[in-house]
């Protein structure tokens, strides 16, 4: 078994209550990190550290927080101050075209999603190169490189966040960071099957049809959590300590598909 020598690191997960956060925040945990969840709703954060607790033997502190506010980022960074891994996982993006995505929808989820994830990077960024030592992941999106008309505020906020991912890994090093990005496609969430189930309504007549839509998709199924979470462990691992400026596509080879 390939070990991540991750024991005694902090991780710090934003939207680590449910998803692929949670389940990052799981592997990391399972891999000897001490673990910080970052999430809006109080009760859902309560069920992650419970979940933790119970598959790990682990313990999670939390903060019950919004990253689209502007007070936020640096609040984490004063409490939190020696974190060594930041995982950028909170926010979502509304789908529709340029006619059909409000002005006030697509502001408010790029404060979450886009501002949110410049913010965080530029705050623990600066404590991270004061100590010479840590690693951002932006948790970002297969839009970003397949972009859709259809999902027009996604996929720039996407295409936004995997260039600031690039540039600033191609220079971070020089300060002892590594900045890196992953960039999945559909994923097991509740999130895909809400989608799924608007665009089974859609196209098939019938929300409940939603897993013929899925099962279409490569290997006839989405990502599994899990397989997201691992890409995220091993990118914050040393044994991945020559990656900076990356951004890995976990889609099933959706994004190169014609």
């Amino acid at each position: 078994m390939m070990k991540l020598h991750l024991e005694g690191k902090t991780a710090l997960i934003t939207g680590g209550s449910k998803g692929i956060g949670l389940a990052s925040a799981k592997l990391l945990a399972q891999e000897g990190c001490d673990i910080v969840l970052v999430a809006r709703d109080p009760n859902a954060l309560s069920d992650a550290v419970a979940e933790i607790q119970t598959e790990t033997g682990k313990t999670a502190q939390t903060m019950t927080c919004d990253v689209a506010n502007q007070e936020t980022p640096e609040k984490l960074v004063e409490q939190f101050p020696d974190i060594d891994i930041l995982v950028n996982n909170a926010g979502a993006i509304p789908g529709g075209s340029l006619d059909q995505v409000a002005a006030d929808a697509w502001r408010q989820s790029w404060d979450l999603k886009v501002f949110g994830i410049i913010e965080m990077t530029r705050h623990f960024y600066a404590s991270m190169a004061t100590r010479r030592s840590g690693v951002i992941i932006n948790v970002i999106g297969w839009a970003g490189l397949r972009v859709d008309a259809n999902y027009l505020a996604g996929s720039m906020g996407n295409a936004s966040l995997v260039a600031m991912t690039r540039a600033l890994g191609s220079t971070s090093p020089a300060d002892g960071v590594r900045v890196v990005g992953i960039n999945p496609g559909p994923v097991d969430t509740d999130r895909l099957e809400f989608l799924q189930r608007k665009k089974a309504e859609v196209l098939l007549g019938d929300a409940n049809k939603w897993r013929e839509l899925v099962a279409k998709l490569p290997f006839g199924r989405a990502a599994q959590k899990v397989e997201i979470a691992s890409a995220v462990a091993f990118l914050a691992s040393e044994v991945s300590g020559y990656t900076s400026g990356s951004v890995l596509e976990i889609d099933g080879g959706l994004s190169w598909k014609i």
